[in-house]
């Protein structure tokens, strides 16, 4: 083991260059392996908790009561059916929609952290790249999703997947903006955009704690930028339509799909980072190693299953309630946050 270790040590000191990118490949593969798998439990979490939440069966069918090979029966039917391309469709634009929803997950997994663990004492985050203004470059890659939706509403030849992905694009620039006005805030009380740490300033108490306001603004922005219940507004009641990503089938369907949910895991990974201390708690003696991870995954599956409890309670709003409540009521109250942040930041600066 020493002489493989030193092998690569060596081998770094000699190429840096190659040694970087070959880590990267790894790290890259690596990091898409793990979103896209915890996605699919994400999509069998919210069968399950709607199911129950609803009175009803959850997914039952293939894998027994717990339904957990209902994932893999998903995946099977969704690659394997008939890819489809519609006569007239602008075709680049059409294929390339799908992917670069998917690489955009990627671009905002990249810079954040999923945990930390101990070794010797020492608290090591789990982070692909560690920047220092990775709040601002998690928050510039989200607002990413809108230019997919639109090659997807735009590219498929079809009037109403276009006023789905025009609804979608209006939702997500009325509500990006307090929901970055929410992230510096966050940086400003722990006087940085490094979300490591913004996580590491939250030790004494959580932002969530606060800044209320900021929380509740940032919790209703993400909900609202996700697309989900009650803000989904890419797919109207008189439409009966799915919205921009109506002509899709097959694989490409199933990758637009995943994406909604890779974003969901993602922000709700974001909402824990910013406002819920991150991995910060008690250590556990018998298991300290992983004891930040464990107070980290807690804390998301609450999210989690929050995010699934508002979108079977509520009922869809219209865009122009959506719109007017982004732009006339938590644009305002973004900014009153914001001078909150800068009172208290000031003060214990």
């Amino acid at each position: 083991m020493n002489l493989v270790l030193s092998a690569i040590t060596e081998f770094a000191a000699q190429e840096p260059k190659l040694y970087a990118f070959i880590i990267g490949l790894i790290g890259a593969a690596i990091l898409a392996s793990v979103i896209n798998v915890a996605a699919m439990a994400v999509v069998w979490l919210e069968r399950k908790v709607m199911g129950d939440l609803q009175g009803r069966y959850g997914p039952n069918r293939v894998g027994g009561r717990w339904g957990i090979l209902q994932l893999g029966a998903d995946a099977i039917k969704l690659f394997t059916k008939e890819d489809i391309i519609p006569r007239g469709a602008d075709k680049p634009v059409y294929v390339w929609a799908p992917i670069v929803a998917s690489a955009t997950t990627m671009l905002v997994a990249g810079a954040m952290p999923f945990g930390a663990v101990i070794i010797d004492g020492k608290e090591i985050p789990l982070v692909v790249a560690n920047m220092d203004i990775s709040a601002f470059y998690v928050e510039a890659a989200l607002s990413i999703m809108a230019i997919s939706a639109f090659m997807a509403g735009w590219s498929s030849n079809n009037k109403y997947s276009m006023l789905g992905a025009f609804r979608g694009i209006a939702r997500m620039i009325a509500y990006e903006v307090p929901m970055g006005v929410c992230v510096i805030s966050v940086a400003i009380m722990a006087h940085s955009l490094n979300l490591v740490e913004i996580v590491q300033a939250q030790q004494g108490i959580w932002f969530a704690l606060a800044q209320p306001l900021g929380f509740v603004i940032f919790g209703i922005a993400l909900i609202t930028d996700l697309g989900r219940m009650p803000f989904d507004q890419t797919e109207a009641e008189e439409e009966i339509i799915a919205g921009y990503n109506t002509e899709y089938s097959g694989i490409r369907f199933g990758l637009l799909y995943f994406q909604e949910y890779n974003m969901m895991l993602l922000g709700s990974v974001l909402l824990v980072l910013l406002f819920l201390g991150g991995w910060n708690g008690p250590v556990i003696p018998v298991i300290s190693f992983i004891s930040p991870m464990i107070w980290f995954f807690m804390k998301l599956l609450i999210v989690l299953v929050a995010l699934i409890w508002v979108r079977v309670s509520l009922l869809r709003f219209r865009i122009d309630q959506v719109t007017d409540l982004g732009w006339k009521i938590l644009l305002p109250l973004s900014m009153v946050n914001l001078a909150w942040a800068v009172a208290v930041g000031l003060y214990f600066a």
